[in-house]
């Protein structure tokens, strides 16, 4: 860690014990596997049954994780944060849709972020992730080089026609979209297509962005064959870089239809790769525009030191950091501080719309090493200064 990212009082500047106390006691839920496994089957029952479960989640791991239920409840959360120099990244958290009346919803939602965008300055973008506008099955069928149906080919039109119309939008707004990276079956007609929004709409600046998921051990590769071919049909690039978030899923189904796991088989590998990409990245920052979205304060740290040791502005609108709402404060309230572009993902939506995005961010802090051991380590650090100070 860093030395600045060490400073709590910065962190949790904006949080009253109240807050704090909350956080520390969904970290302590979180921190069991076995209660995130049960409590997550519970939730997926509620869901299913229609029982009222609003009450006792809006109040508590919703309001940690999630802005609100609308964008303008949301906008609360937008301007707590701006106090701090952090920028918001509202995200519609509707996920498993299945039907072309909820991937239109979807749509008509990712639009208005990008309509608000226009008017609040601190929505620096808008982000979606393909299976908010498309089938999944339907993308597996793709990647898989499966013959398309007559209904299907129109059913994929339509996908396209999503996709094009918001980064249509943002492009007239000025507001990149960030478009996630899903699961390696369905990955590859993502690409395509972000491949080709690139094309159509950065021929000025980096408007569309791509995610690579890092724990994937073909990603340089890709960035690589990325770079070179903007440079060749001279467009410019936006990349998210991130982990990734379906490491068991990903090993699970390569052991299950016996073909090599397309993921890293040890995080340091993963962390190389990822830190490595920030390096490529910023050596073609003529063309490259990257976020980093990341809760490791070492690559964080090397983001900074890469940017410090170009000699960039620290708040060069082609270099941005990204935490989740509700994580890991101590990294993007300390580089918001210092004057770095930081960008806080703020999920949004209905409570039981939700609800799956909230159970898979429970499962990740209990999957990933450390991650909420820090969390509660940093929170009663802080708890006990303050009462120190008092």
């Amino acid at each position: 860690m860093i030395e600045s990212f060490k400073n709590t009082e910065i962190a949790f500047n904006s949080k009253s014990d109240k807050d704090l106390k909350r956080a520390y006691f969904l970290f302590k839920i979180i921190e069991k596997p076995w209660v995130v496994k049960f409590c997550g089957n519970l939730l997926n029952f509620a869901i299913k049954t229609n029982l009222p479960v609003s009450w006792i989640l809006k109040p508590t791991i919703f309001k940690h994780f999630c802005g609100g239920e609308t964008i303008n409840e949301s906008e609360k959360t937008l301007n707590d944060l701006a106090k701090s120099n952090i920028f918001s990244i509202l995200d519609y958290s509707a996920e498993g849709n299945q039907n072309e009346a909820d991937f239109d919803k979807v749509r008509s939602e990712i639009l208005k972020v990008i309509e608000k965008s226009k008017t609040n300055r601190n929505i620096p973008f808008a982000v979606f992730k393909a299976t908010g506008l498309a089938r999944l099955a339907l993308l597996e069928k793709i990647n898989a080089g499966k013959t398309l149906t007559d209904d299907e080919k129109f059913e994929f039109s339509r996908v396209i026609d999503r996709i094009d119309s918001i980064c249509n939008a943002g492009c007239n707004a000025n507001t990149p979209v960030l478009i996630d990276a899903e699961e390696s079956w369905i990955q590859q007609p993502i690409d395509d297509i972000v491949s080709d929004m690139m094309k159509k709409y950065n021929t000025n600046a980096a408007i569309v962005y791509n995610t690579l998921q890092m724990y994937r051990h073909d990603r340089i590769e890709f960035l690589h064959n990325t770079i070179e071919n903007a440079r060749k049909e001279k467009y410019f690039i936006g990349l998210k870089l991130v982990r990734g978030a379906y490491l068991e899923q990903e090993n699970e189904r390569a052991v299950q239809m016996r073909y090599p796991t397309p993921v890293h088989n040890n995080k340091d590998a993963t962390d190389t790769d990822y830190d490595n990409a920030l390096t490529i990245c910023v050596d073609n920052a003529d063309i490259v525009s990257v976020c980093s979205g990341s809760h490791n304060e070492d690559s964080n740290a090397h983001l900074v030191k890469l940017i410090n040791e170009k000699q960039f502005k620290i708040n060069d609108s082609r270099f941005w950091f990204a935490q989740l709402l509700g994580m890991s404060d101590h990294i993007s309230y300390n580089l918001a501080k210092e004057g770095f572009n930081v960008a806080k993902y703020v999920p949004y939506g209905p409570v039981k719309t939700v609800m799956p995005y909230l159970i898979r961010r429970a499962q990740e802090n209990t999957s990933i090493a450390g991650q909420t051991g820090r969390e509660l380590s940093l929170i009663k650090e802080e708890l006990k200064r303050r009462k120190l100070s008092k």
